[in-house]
């Protein structure tokens, strides 16, 4: 793909920018020392973030799933987080750890069913679970690495979740619980917008006393719960605490929608931030403190205080973890210039595969592109780096929607690359990620702009 370059170095600050970041630059070729330089950098950090500039790139699915195979075979870590919802998460959990009824990693993905489906059932996650799976049949029980997943929309899901598991440990605790959530059962029948729509302006009660009374009402019979059966039994009440926490918190979020963007976007944020806690709480040891890899959009896991995001008053994982674990976290991010992506075109809408324009002038996206290296890891933790990527300058963010036509207001904002990340992974043409279910849409996918011409 063609581009003016001269108008690119004027953009860029020339090639002495080109030329810090070419030296700093790790090639990726494909072959197993690719994240060598990666690795070094983790070290002994408990947590890694990786992220994704949207979500439906096939090579930020695979270039995350090469890293993290490494983190648990080399580094030791048990904890795969992701930013999907804890119930759909824990079936394929149960799976890779050889629990539960499924016999193939497309049945332990099959409760991903909310849009947009294809965000987690698409053949690059189908790869690294059945990976995921073997390497556990060969790992010391103490080795094995779990699925879980951080986000909180599945309020009807994660309730019913909730119930199912008092009805077999404490049925008259289960009745309690059932009433309690009958105050969400509109939610279900009308759609938790709805609810929420409803309880802030005072057209149907709201919920947030029942759901905290039934978090609080499992928590203190912890004890009695989880010691029942040994570890299967702290297990089980485990999920059903983050469950019940979903709950608390979703019907919050759903609530908070109603008042402002940065409000139910934090409220978002912090729960992913308690999951990713409770996870590590959960599976630390005395002596063998856990460690996890977060798999997340880059608006969720770079440091929100180096983007527009903070003067919107909004925060992220990525800052949350860093305030809390400091160098123990290490954030990485990808960007890519051009190729294309599964998207849709508005919310609730078919999978689309789209052309990803190239990147705009004076972006990272464009700095990068003037490599012309097919792909690369560039750590930002060097003092040359950091000056020469200083910025602010652009920043792509593509989520489950992509508008090419208004790009720059809908898909472009402002961030300082080297305080957002520790290192970030540049590839620079990048395919759209295969859904397991490919409509006729995606099949054909978009059209050039110069239909039917094709000049």
């Amino acid at each position: 793909m063609e581009r003016t370059t001269s108008i690119h170095r004027l953009v860029t600050g020339g090639g002495s920018l080109t030329a810090s970041i070419r030296r700093a630059a790790k090639p990726l070729g494909g072959g197993a020392t690719d994240y060598d330089e990666l690795l070094a950098l983790v070290g002994d950090a408990r947590i890694v973030l990786l992220g994704e500039a949207s979500h439906g790139t096939h090579e930020f699915y695979h270039e995350r799933a090469r890293i993290t195979r490494r983190l648990i075979e080399e580094k030791g870590f048990t904890i795969v987080a992701a930013e999907a919802d804890w119930p759909d998460a824990y079936r394929v959990n149960r799976f890779v750890r050889g629990a539960g009824s499924d016999a193939t990693a497309v049945e332990a993905l099959a409760d991903f069913r909310r849009f947009p489906a294809w965000m987690w059932r698409n053949a690059d996650v189908l790869d690294f679970v059945d990976w995921l799976r073997q390497y556990n049949e060969g790992a010391s029980p103490a080795a094995t690495a779990g699925f879980y997943g951080l986000d909180l929309y599945s309020l009807g899901a994660s309730s019913e979740a909730v119930l199912a598991y008092l009805k077999t440990v404490d049925p008259e605790a289960a009745v309690r619980a059932r009433r309690r959530y009958a105050c969400l059962d509109h939610a279900e029948e009308e759609g938790a917008q709805a609810y929420g729509y409803g309880a802030t302006i005072g057209l149907r009660p709201s919920c947030e006393d029942e759901v905290v009374a039934q978090l609080v009402e499992l928590r203190r019979h912890a004890g009695d719960y989880a010691r029942r059966d040994g570890r299967v039994a702290a297990d089980a009440f485990f999920s059903a605490e983050q469950n019940a926490r979903v709950v608390q918190n979703a019907e919050r979020y759903y609530r908070t929608m109603f008042r402002g963007r940065d409000e139910s976007w934090n409220v978002r944020d912090q729960h992913m931030a308690e999951t990713l806690e409770a996870l590590l709480g959960y599976f630390d040891r005395p002596g063998a403190r856990a460690r996890a890899v977060v798999w997340a959009h880059n608006s969720h896991l770079g440091d929100a205080r180096a983007t527009s995001m903070a003067v919107r008053g909004e925060l992220n994982l990525g800052q949350l973890v860093r305030e809390r674990h400091g160098r123990e976290a290490v954030a990485i991010g990808f960007t890519t210039d051009h190729g294309t992506v599964t998207a849709a075109s508005d919310w609730g809408a078919p999978a689309e595969r789209k052309r990803v324009r190239p990147a705009l002038p004076g972006s990272y996206e464009a700095v990068f592109h003037e490599l012309a290296e097919p792909g690369f890891f560039l750590p930002l933790r060097a003092d040359d780096v950091i000056t020469a990527l200083a910025g602010p300058r652009l920043e792509r963010a593509i989520g489950v929607i992509y508008l090419p036509h208004t790009e720059r207001a809908s898909h472009y904002f402002h961030a300082r690359l080297p305080e957002q990340f520790d290192g970030v992974i540049h590839i620079d043409e990048t395919r759209a990620v295969v859904p397991l279910e490919r409509t006729a849409g995606w099949e054909t996918g978009e059209l050039p702009e110069t239909y039917p011409w094709a000049v």
